[in-house]
């Protein structure tokens, strides 16, 4: 649950914000625990499903935090102070809800507040993992370092991104495509044949009948054909939100879809060989490492997985053992990180294997376009091609006829 908040921090300076609490007391406790004084706090509310998909909402993006970090890094490096980089990024925000994000920051600095906990108090703009990379730098005393590591890990993870959107924005938007297609010729076009048909007196072909059936009931229900997809959707999306049941039952569906499951796979290998390597390099202990990175893994399959490394190095074991019965990791991967953890050197081998994954991501997202495209063509020439061939049926049964009776 969220609160938006305003108080004082010690100084006297007005400081808002939003903080994720259990409930309103345990929030109010958060915030005297960093030494604010609450003057107004309340529950947001929830502006429902379709808020959220809200494209219009200013929003933080994984670019612009992709962008503060290279930047915010090169500024501490040059052994700019960190409040004065921090004004000089706000200056720079073209986006307003990062640059209030920012000013936040920058006032609880200022206030006395360590970075990482300054960062902790927008999870929508830095979750668990930069937060743990931020308090490790502050802790060593290499935050210019980790600023380094955590640029180039987030501008990797932002480059497999791209390719995992590419690979599935291209068969949706042209499934979108042939869909209007469709549907305008179901509503528009069909019903000018239908009128034609109708002064031959003669009886149509099936197929040329059961399209007419098909574009009547469009054209009477068009409301529900859009509205029914649209609507399950939303639903759908709202479900895997609030339902942990759902999350782990589609989680588990995706990874074994035909060629999707496959690349998803090699995602998540990428991504937790990466985020882990980049922690453990950094100086997280592996433990923390491990839970963070269950935190961020985004499918229930391998944070579950995660989860069970985690407690088995708890108990002394190792992670071997836990990755084998995940059933996601395969052997070569699995023999990599136990190499890695015999001769200590476990950081560095999980990012040589994130740089072996992304460039097996990369192939795959080629072979998969490859093969999407033809499909999708012969799929759209047989749909459209169909209504026309179906529509024309009659004319030819006509010319036969005239033909015949001449």
């Amino acid at each position: 649950m969220q609160f938006a908040y305003k108080a004082k921090d010690a100084a006297g300076r007005p400081v808002e914000g939003v903080l994720d609490a259990p409930d309103q007391r345990t929030a109010v406790d958060r915030l005297r625990a960093l030494k604010l004084t609450v003057a107004e706090i309340s529950a947001k509310k929830e502006g429902g499903i379709f808020s959220k998909l809200n494209p219009f909402k200013p929003g933080v993006k994984s670019k612009d935090l992709v962008i503060f970090s290279r930047q915010l890094s090169t500024l501490v490096s040059a052994g700019v102070p960190i409040v004065q980089g921090l004004s000089i990024l706000e200056a720079q925000s073209d986006n307003p809800a990062f640059k209030s994000v920012i000013t936040s920051i920058k006032a609880d600095i200022e206030a006395g507040m360590g970075i990482a906990d300054a960062m902790k108090k927008h999870p929508k703009a830095f979750n668990t993992l930069y937060v743990a990379m931020i308090r490790a730098g502050e802790v060593g005393g290499i935050l210019d370092t980790i600023l380094e590591r955590l640029s180039a890990y987030l501008e990797q993870a932002e480059a497999l991104k791209g390719k995992v959107k590419a690979a599935m924005m291209y068969p949706i938007v042209v499934g979108l495509i042939a869909s209007v297609i469709t549907i305008g010729l179901m509503m528009f076009v069909i019903p000018t044949f239908k009128n034609i048909f109708a002064g031959f007196g003669a009886e149509l072909p099936l197929v040329t009948r059961i399209v007419i059936g098909i574009s009547d009931f469009i054209k009477g229900h068009y409301i529900i054909v859009i509205g029914t997809p649209i609507s399950l959707f939303f639903a759908m999306k709202h479900m895997y939100a609030k339902s942990p049941q759902v999350q782990l039952k589609a989680d588990e569906l995706s990874l074994k879809l035909p060629v999707f499951g496959i690349l998803l796979k090699k995602v998540s290998i990428a991504k937790f060989s990466r985020t882990l390597g980049t922690l453990l390099k950094s100086g997280v202990p592996i433990l923390q490492g491990l839970e963070t990175v269950a935190a961020t893994a985004g499918n229930k399959i391998v944070e579950n997985s995660i989860i069970s490394c985690r407690d088995s190095v708890k108990e002394g074991g190792r992670l071997m053992e836990p990755l084998k019965k995940a059933g996601i990791f395969p052997p070569m991967v699995i023999q990599m990180i136990g190499v890695g953890e015999e001769t200590g050197c476990l950081d560095t081998m999980l990012v040589r294997i994130a740089d072996f994954y992304d460039t097996e991501v990369d192939t795959a997202v080629k072979g998969l376009t490859s093969m999407i495209e033809p499909l999708i063509i012969v799929f759209m020439g047989v749909v459209i091609g169909g209504i026309v061939i179906a529509m024309f049926l009659p004319m030819l049964s006509l010319g036969e006829l005239a033909s015949k009776a001449g």
